[in-house]
């Protein structure tokens, strides 16, 4: 083989390998059910999804814009959203540790914290 080739491979290889090292991180299942949503590093809400009852609850923002966030069955989810793509809507229920749903618009997060993270 040629010197190219042997490099080409090498970078190929490497590629290869952090894509399946991420894939598997950000898909791993979450540690807890702990979940916080976050708007502008304030936490407004904190939840242990095994013991939240079913609820929605409805987060509006001084423009006039909001977030509808369902918890249910021990899942959560942007339900509903007035931002102009509504990927978090589309997003679906928080599924991964690695991987939170957010909606760039109103600067909202919604992830799974450890014990160790709640509050920071």
């Amino acid at each position: 083989m040629t010197k190219t080739v042997t490099i080409s491979l090498a970078i190929v290889s490497i590629i290869f390998i952090l894509s399946a090292v991420s894939a598997i991180y950000l898909n791993k299942p979450p540690e807890s059910n702990k979940v916080e949503i976050i708007r502008d590093k304030n936490i407004l809400y904190a939840f242990d999804l095994s013991k939240t009852k079913n609820q929605t609850i409805k987060i509006e923002y001084p423009d006039g814009g909001y977030n509808i966030v369902e918890i249910k069955d021990g899942k959560i989810c942007i339900s509903d959203a007035d931002c102009p793509d509504r990927t978090c809507v589309k997003t679906g229920v928080l599924k991964s540790s690695g991987i939170p749903v957010v909606c760039l618009p109103h600067h909202l997060i919604i992830k799974y914290v450890s014990d160790e993270q709640i509050g920071e």
